[in-house]
């Protein structure tokens, strides 16, 4: 029988959010809905879910301890380290990447970026099969701004795939895909009617959310394909670039508008 450990961590939002997944023949613990999405059989997990506010990192390891107890697994038995590596808050995101990559330098196996936009579109297939196979994955990421990727599941390959990768844009300036669509993600609840995507969805998901069960699910499919990467090149995704002026940037602009 084989048997395949996989953790999950995601810190991007204000969760503390753990997953520990556990596959093999014998494993039948997830919802049926989620089961075509394996060729391996369906995965058990185990997971913690909890509002933190800006401090994850202070329930991140206490949480995966806990989870390791309640499978009575241990942390040795991982194959790799799943980590929601954006966009998102900074904080978090440095946070998940920096446990994720110590983690896996102890236990000497690879990690698996994920996006939380592909996790948004994952939950939102999860909380209904009949969903579209396309999928626009939308977060408010503030500052009047939103994050959004386009992606579309193949039944036959049971795997995403990437139509547009994540990008940073005014939620009046996504794309609405051609095809019938689902809309995944807090940006229609953040911007309403300012987001014409949700008007045009045929399904708004506002509560498909980052969350480590499916970072945990995509996870595993890539480990199974091999689309992992060494614990170094682990980085977080932050699309937005910055997010505020630097000293100097502040005062040039000071002067100019003084000019």
């Amino acid at each position: 029988m084989t048997r395949t450990v996989l953790l999950a961590l995601d810190t991007s939002t204000e969760f503390c959010s753990v997953a520990l997944l556990l596959d093999d023949s014998a494993s039948a613990s997830l919802p049926s809905a989620a089961a075509p999405q394996y060729a391996s059989g369906n995965p058990r997990v185990w997971f913690r879910h909890e509002a933190t506010g800006a401090v994850p990192s202070t329930r991140l390891l206490p949480a995966v301890r806990e989870l390791f107890d309640d499978a009575g697994l241990a942390l040795a038995d991982c194959a790799a380290i799943a980590f929601g590596a954006g966009p998102g808050s900074f904080t978090g995101l440095r946070t998940a990447t920096g446990v994720a990559q110590g983690l896996a330098f102890g236990l000497n196996v690879p990690v698996v970026p994920v996006s939380t936009l592909l996790a948004c579109a994952q939950a939102a297939q999860l909380h209904d099969p009949a969903l579209p196979p396309r999928v626009l994955a939308a977060l408010d990421a503030r500052m009047d701004e939103a994050y959004w990727a386009d992606y579309e599941f193949d039944a036959a390959t049971g795997d995403w795939r990437t139509l547009h990768p994540a990008s940073l844009d005014a939620p009046d300036a996504l794309p609405l895909p051609a095809a019938p669509f689902a809309l995944a993600g807090n940006a229609a609840a953040a911007f309403g009617d300012r987001l014409p995507a949700a008007a045009a969805a045929a399904r708004v998901d506002r509560e498909a959310l980052p969350h480590a069960l499916p970072v945990a699910l995509i996870g595993l499919r890539a480990l199974l394909a091999g689309r992992t990467v060494a614990p170094e090149h682990a980085a977080p995704e932050y699309v937005r670039d910055k997010v505020a002026q630097t000293t100097a940037e502040r005062m040039r602009a000071r002067e100019e508008a003084l000019r």
